[in-house]
């Protein structure tokens, strides 16, 4: 089936590169289309204007649209790691040459923000028990790179 809802993702002159970085780490993907700036068009002829591309099965669109716009933290990928070691994975690799910021979030080097948390992070936070809900986001708050490990500890009170 189709995607019917797919995010795209404006960069300066990067979105091939961007792509292939992306789909170099997320099984499951790969590219799927490129276009080109023809005459008469904002870039030169023959410079990539869209990368349509696909990580784990989710379709994005990369486009090269000019430095006009950048990204901004009101907009992040997230990704659900069943555990720790898919989350030092995903870290390490999104993070290349990029930026960490708090609470599982950090930035690639291209700008894009991505938050990379272990799968069941909302219930714990959202838990019925507001005592175990604020301890673990007590716990996510003072984090950069989460820790599974401390996250299920603070949830059960030690």
């Amino acid at each position: 089936m189709k995607t019917r809802i797919v995010p795209c993702l404006w960069f300066d002159t990067q979105a091939e590169e961007a792509a292939r970085f992306y789909t170099s780490i997320f099984k499951n993907s790969r590219i799927t289309a490129v276009s080109h700036y023809a005459e008469n068009m904002p870039m030169p002829k023959g410079t990539v204007l869209t990368v349509r591309f696909e990580l784990d099965g989710q379709e994005h669109l990369a486009m090269n649209g000019g430095p006009m716009f950048h990204f901004t933290e009101a907009i992040s990928l997230m990704v659900e790691c069943k555990n720790q070691q898919e989350i030092d994975f995903y870290w390490d690799r999104l993070l290349d040459g990029g930026s960490e910021a708090q609470c599982g979030w950090l930035k690639d080097k291209y700008g894009l923000s991505w938050q990379v948390v272990p799968e069941g992070l909302e219930k714990l936070i959202g838990d019925e028990d507001p005592t175990k809900a604020n301890r673990v986001l007590q716990a996510v708050m003072g984090m950069v790179k989460l820790d599974v490990a401390k996250l299920e500890a603070a949830h059960a009170g030690k």
